[in-house]
């Protein structure tokens, strides 16, 4: 939101009130509390009158530094946060002199500038980060558009401002208004089903602005050399994050608000829908599921869509017998055929359901202000919402969930909770429903993993598609409603990488686009970038998105690009493992592993899974691409060509492949089964050393199919010899492969040389 016009004046109604010195300081053990006048106080009558700020200094975690900022304290409800799951509350080192004030929190400080002349600085070390200086802190009246506090923090020349949730927009944020709301709009537009009010720079620190509500960010638009964020009200909590490097930030960050559960090994395979609209009943599942097992192409989980349901009944958790008349011996025909199993839900409740009453007597949904059900038509006709701040109604709609799954039913598909009212509503626990709006979409999601999680055990998964900052602790999330265009797929990688940059470990999307029929070019490089992501699901809107319906050459596509992920599992599932001990996401921005290179700063058509792997997307019917690789001799996985890093190619592939490249000095753990991602990492594994240099050593780890790591070790090079060497855990039938070449296998034994 602009508050000004220009650099002098300000929008027509607004009066602002700066912060213009540090009148007094309070020094504690834990804390500094700075009141900030919002004029010079040059005699006594300068303090009459006019609004004064409080601003806290606190850390919750080391390398955090927290800053509250109120103007009335006790005018308003108290308010709801972010969840920081991980906050211990560190011991700080406070100090003071005549002319600065100053609070430590493990690498990062705070200093603010004592009297006249507004300062609060962020330092790592010697290195400033950024500052809130003169007319960055402040507090806005604004008649009918009410009161709003905000804050501005310095961008450095060069500076990039990444993230805040799944964004379609342009992947560097600066000069874009962004508003922290969540809504239903697909990924073709501003809007967000996951907004996360959190940035991450190039210069190696984050921002998370503390609020449960919605928050508009002026990111370089409102001033250009500024990130400003504010919020209707009388406070605002934001906290600082330290680096040095941008993963070190994510790191932090979600060491502070939570880090994402493994999922379990199969959830990683193909998954198939039965689409949106599109007609289907048991014969029309069972068929679909036949038919890829006879073209051989490997499936792992099918997801029956809305329609498994009732129409005008959503939800009401009753399979519609005109399509499922057996619903449970369905389930179990097809978990014998090695499936996992899928259904929709959404939190909303139609009034035709036979759920609906039930809910109203006992009131389960979200009222309005008189006491009566709120009910809605956008959607399902007369439907209701779930209130989650009630236990018995969050136990009443587990409860439900809790007999599909005693049914067979695998995982759900949590869809919508995005169109949540914010005004003329309210909570069984009084919540605001103006801060609940991005809330709700958090209380959805933990009440079906909680479920899950009891009665799942190590298997719990969604698959979600609204959340709010901290939900990377209920994975995984899917981009939404995408168009089948290359346009589209484009604007899902920008929204997948702004989401990872937040700390979600773990993203999909609707391989062929959701809405539209994708011409054959579209579907088969949209295979591609769905295989090479870590979750990867063929679903859509009006049509199905079976590959033979398409043509035959996208059943290949398909079975090649399956194939090649489940060989690549050993390492994936090392890296999807070490997300949940580090938070940093399995799909990486170029920046977020390649800091110190400046060309990696704006790339958002390639990205990493790990460190090991670059996967740049064709985006063109031609298979003419463009990619950039960091410095260093990178070897394409596919064909083993080799190329000298620190610059641009222009490469043109077939549909068969892609440019995905292998960093040097890599070791990348090959599995050896083609047909499933679950499997014993550890048996039969291929060791592929990419570009070692003489007298290097490169460490590995293979994946365990039950979460962690099954085996650890290194290759060194000597020479014209390899040495691999296990040092923890075992490897079985193993061997070594440099440059295509592989060594005799290795039945038993820890430690294999191998010369060329």
């Amino acid at each position: 939101m602009k508050f000004t016009d220009g650099q002098w004046m300000l929008q027509p109604g607004v009066a602002a009130h700066y912060a213009a010195e540090a009148y007094a300081v309070e020094v504690h053990e834990d804390r500094l509390v700075v009141l900030a006048t919002t004029r010079p106080i040059k005699h006594r009558g300068d303090t009459l009158q006019g609004p004064t700020l409080t601003v806290t200094l606190t850390s919750p975690m080391s390398g955090v530094i927290r800053v509250s900022v109120e103007h009335y304290s006790a005018s308003q409800p108290a308010r709801l946060h972010i969840p920081m799951v991980g906050a211990d509350h560190p011991a700080v080192q406070v100090s003071q002199t005549d002319t600065h004030a100053r609070l430590t929190s493990g690498s990062i400080s705070v200093e603010v500038k004592k009297g006249e002349g507004w300062s609060l600085i962020f330092r790592e070390g010697d290195r400033i980060l950024t500052q809130s200086d003169w007319r960055g802190l402040g507090y806005i009246q604004w008649g009918a558009n009410g009161n709003h506090v905000h804050e501005q923090l310095t961008l450095a020349v060069g500076e990039n401002v990444y993230g805040l949730g799944e964004r379609f927009t342009p992947w560097v944020k600066n000069g874009q208004v962004v508003e922290n709301t969540n809504k239903d709009g697909g990924t073709a537009c501003e809007q967000v089903y996951k907004s996360v009010p959190f940035y991450l720079t190039n210069r190696g620190y984050g921002v998370l602005v503390n609020e449960a509500g919605p928050v508009s960010f002026e990111v370089g638009s409102e001033k250009v050399a500024r990130v400003q964020f504010s919020r209707e009200g009388e406070s605002l909590d934001y906290c600082v994050i330290a680096g040095p490097k941008p993963k070190d930030v994510v790191q932090r960050l979600t060491a502070l608000t939570g880090r994402a559960p493994l999922p379990p090994a199969w959830s990683f395979g193909l998954w198939l829908t039965t689409s949106f609209t599109t007609q289907y009943d048991e014969a029309t599942a069972t068929h679909f599921i036949d038919e890829m097992k006879k073209r051989e192409l490997p499936l792992s989980v099918f997801h029956f869509d809305c329609f498994w349901m009732r129409e005008f009944q959503w939800c009401d958790f009753e399979w519609d017998p005109r399509g499922f008349p057996e619903p449970e011996a369905m389930l179990k025909r097809l978990h014998a055929k090695g499936l996992k199993l899928s259904v929709w839900i959404n939190p909303y409740v139609a009034q035709k359901s036979p759920l609906f009453a039930e809910g109203v007597k006992h009131g389960y949904f979200i009222k309005r202000d008189n006491g009566l059900t709120f009910q809605t038509d956008q959607w399902q006709p007369g439907m209701a919402i779930v209130d989650f701040t009630n236990p018995a109604a969050k136990a009443w709609y587990q409860g439900h969930l809790r007999r599909l799954l005693a049914m067979g039913v695998d995982c759900f598909k949590t869809d919508f909770g995005e169109r949540i009212p914010s005004v003329g509503v309210s909570y069984f626990d009084g919540s605001d429903p103006v801060e609940m709006h991005n809330l709700y979409a958090l209380q959805y999601n933990e009440a079906v993993f909680e479920l899950l999680k009891e009665v799942q055990g190590d298997d719990a998964l969604v698959f979600a598609r609204s959340t709010y900052a901290s939900g990377q602790r209920f994975p995984v999330h899917w981009g939404g409603d995408c168009w089948s265009t290359f346009e589209s797929m484009a604007e899902s990688l920008r929204g997948g990488l702004s989401l990872t940059s937040c700390g979600f470990a773990f993203w999909s999307h609707d391989i062929g686009g959701f809405e539209g029929n994708p011409p054959p070019a579209v579907y088969k490089r949209w295979i591609q970038f769905g295989l090479m992501s870590s979750h990867s699901r063929l679903h859509g809107s009006s049509f199905y998105r079976v590959p033979w319906l398409v043509d035959e050459e996208s059943c290949d596509v398909l079975r090649v690009f399956t194939r090649l992920k489940h060989q690549l599992m050993p390492y994936l599932y090392a890296k999807a493992f070490e997300a949940t001990q580090t938070g940093v996401p399995l799909m990486r921005s170029m920046l977020l592993e390649h800091p110190d290179d400046p060309a990696c700063a704006t790339l958002d058509r390639q990205y990493q899974l790990g460190e090991a792997l670059l996967v740049a997307p064709v985006f063109t019917e031609s298979g003419e691409v463009e990619v950039y690789l960091p410095e260093g001799t990178w070897t394409h996985l596919l064909s083993g060509e080799k190329k000298a890093g620190g610059r641009w190619y222009r490469e043109e592939h077939g549909v068969m492949s892609m440019p995905l490249y292998v960093a040097p000095g890599s070791v990348i753990a090959w599995g050896a089964e083609t047909e499933r991602p679950d499997y014993d990492y550890a048996r039969g594994t291929v060791l592929r050393v990419f570009e070692l240099a003489e007298g290097a050593t490169a460490r590995f780890e293979v994946a365990s199919v039950s979460g962690g790591i099954a085996s650890r070790g290194t290759v060194k090079r000597e020479g014209a010899s390899y040495v691999a060497t296990v040092t923890e855990g075992a490897l079985h039938d193993w061997a070594l492969e440099i440059d295509g070449q592989r060594s005799p296998v290795l039945a038993e034994g820890a430690s294999l040389r191998w010369g060329m």
